[in-house]
């Protein structure tokens, strides 16, 4: 039998998030963004719930030649482009749609022999200084796609690094937009702006796509919680307590003996640990739910295991079911205890915890 740690996915909840997207976006299409196993949802189970989705978007060129071996016959779309020149002829047979960032991936195109045509989307650097085109750029490298025969539609697109905080003085929202539409003025094309932070709090900015993301599992880039953006929590991270130790004051708890009890105390061991994805560095008080009633973490996080306080919960004890995150104990809340963001732990999830939908 498996240990009790489980990760419980609900896909009611990516559906009723999906709509969330669309009805912010209301005249835009959208990219249900499916990167990194569907935020460790799992790839399939994404594909089956944004079926109402315009298109799929992921990083992974065997994932997107996987969501057509699965059926998915919606538009794909690879976010970072292609890798190999070797990668085109299956990506131009199987309608995989490609981003296009560097002069070195319009150099492969313009050498390659594609029996199909293809759809690319040409990335701005607007800011942000990871991939795309600077804006003194662009348009030379849309002339170059618009000269390849095989190029049959280009998308303009760009990304924001402070959508969830719009004023950011290093790079504010509006600086990338202007930047945006001054170099793509008169060049003709969809518009693939948003990202989850611009489809939650800038729904003007939607343009003709979105490519929502963290938003469809349930988390928030940040601001408001995701509840007061009516999301749902797309996925349940539980266990039990195997174990349960009665302390006094000056006793410690784990690794470190970083928690010292100041008071008799009963501590709940938890199936679950680090290896299965869960913070290493949660902190004394990160927020967990035993039995239904909130309680904390104590001492740190082992490979396998965890600790928390059951001393207000006499009921509980061997046995008793923990939530570690997901309908009653928001990830993002989980995640900023931590230190990181609730995209990190979805992601984290680890191979060996059993994964159940509901």
């Amino acid at each position: 039998m498996p240990r009790p740690i489980t990760a419980r996915i609900h896909a009611a909840a990516l559906r009723h998030n999906l709509n969330i997207a669309k009805q912010s976006a209301p005249g835009s299409k959208v990219w249900a963004v499916v990167k990194a196993n569907a935020y460790g949802h799992g790839l399939a189970r994404a594909m089956q719930s944004f079926e109402a989705a315009d298109g799929l978007a992921l990083v992974e060129v065997d994932g997107a030649l996987r969501l057509r071996d699965m059926g998915w016959t919606k538009p794909v779309l690879l976010l970072e482009g292609f890798f190999h020149e070797s990668d085109l002829p299956e990506l131009a047979a199987r309608e995989v749609q490609f981003a296009i960032h560097c002069r070195e991936q319009i150099d492969m195109l313009e050498k390659a022999r594609l029996a199909a045509p293809v759809h690319v989307h040409l990335k701005m650097n607007s800011g942000m200084n990871r991939l795309g085109f600077k804006p003194e750029d662009f348009r030379a490298a849309y002339l170059r796609l618009r000269a390849i025969s095989a190029v049959r539609s280009i998308t303009l697109m760009m990304h924001f690094a402070n959508a969830d905080d719009a004023s950011n003085a290093a790079m504010p929202m509006a600086e990338q937009i202007r930047r945006f539409e001054a170099a793509a003025a008169d060049l003709e094309g969809p518009r693939s702006l948003a990202n989850s932070a611009a489809v939650l709090g800038h729904p003007d900015v939607a343009a003709d796509w979105v490519r929502p993301g963290i938003m469809l599992y349930g988390g928030t880039p940040g601001g408001k919680t995701a509840d007061q953006f009516g999301l749902q929590a797309a996925m349940t991270l539980e266990s039990e307590i195997i174990g349960v130790q009665r302390i006094q004051p000056g006793d410690a708890v784990g690794y470190g003996s970083r928690f010292v009890a100041d008071r008799p105390m009963t501590i709940g061991v938890v199936a679950g640990g680090y290896a299965d994805g869960y913070p290493r560095h949660a902190p004394a008080g990160t927020p967990v739910m035993v039995d239904g009633r909130r309680t904390r973490v104590v001492g740190r996080v082992s490979m396998d295991m965890l600790t928390v306080d059951l001393s207000e919960l006499p009921e509980s004890g061997f046995g008793s079911k923990v939530e570690l995150w997901g309908r009653n104990v928001p990830i993002d809340e989980v995640a900023n205890a931590s230190g990181t963001i609730g995209y990190e732990l979805m992601c984290a999830l680890a191979p060996r915890v059993a994964v159940i939908e509901d």
